[in-house]
């Protein structure tokens, strides 16, 4: 009999194979397994038929539970999408976090140095190039997804500022006709090619070997004196 205070699990997040007999004795831990389930099952479907052509009733099936199990854990599929996003550090989201603590004296090397780790991470992460491949080649931001549309464009915005401002910091060195802001542009206009083509056609290069050789030639372009920095 459960003791009075206890938390009640919902009775919804129960794998329709497992036992009902006694919902109220689920733990943490257990609901935790279920949402990782759903998440994998969204992601394996995601992959496969889109993010349009994904339902959450074809999750739900997916990940052996019921339908109001996602509605447990997920608002809707924007949330399970934005969810699903949030389980991998995203390349550039990983750059971000790392910009925004730098106060070393070279920011550019830096930054330089960032995008190197960021591309070259696909090479070696299944899960991130999986949820990539995602984003760039299996969503259409349709109005079910508005939610997530915003706050990834929101995100590449934020991480557009943060170039911007290192570009700033080193305005004096940047080649003529070259502003922050375009310099900053350009990057990340890179940055997304280099993703969007690689999950597109892993053949094409290397993400571990290239990166620098796709890399620096941009930085040089840029900034006067680049091998100097």
């Amino acid at each position: 009999m459960q003791s009075a205070g206890s938390p009640a699990a919902h009775p919804c997040d129960l794998p329709i194979a497992s036992s009902c007999r006694n919902p109220m004795r689920r733990t943490k831990e257990d609901a935790e397994k279920t949402r990782v389930a759903l998440l994998a099952s969204a992601e394996r479907l995601f992959l496969d038929k889109g993010v349009a052509h994904t339902s959450l009733d074809q999750i739900a099936r997916d990940a052996g539970v019921t339908r109001g199990a996602v509605y447990w854990h997920f608002q809707n599929k924007a949330h399970l999408f934005h969810e699903m996003l949030n389980q991998v550090r995203l390349p550039p989201e990983q750059m971000t976090e790392r910009l925004c603590s730098y106060t070393q004296p070279q920011p550019l090397r830096a930054l330089r140095d960032l995008c190197l780790e960021g591309i070259g991470s696909l090479g070696h992460d299944e899960q991130k190039r999986r949820v990539m491949t995602i984003l760039l080649h299996r969503c259409e931001f349709t109005d079910e997804l508005r939610e997530a549309e915003e706050r990834h464009h929101a995100f590449i915005n934020q991480f557009i500022e943060l170039c911007e401002k290192l570009f700033e910091c080193a305005a004096d060195s940047l080649s003529t006709g070259v502003t922050p802001k375009l310099a900053a542009r350009t990057l990340h206009a890179l940055i997304v090619g280099l993703f969007s083509d690689w999950t597109r056609d892993p053949t094409l290069f290397d993400p571990e070997k290239d990166c620098a050789a796709l890399i620096d030639p941009l930085f040089r372009g840029l900034v006067k004196n680049w091998d100097m920095v």
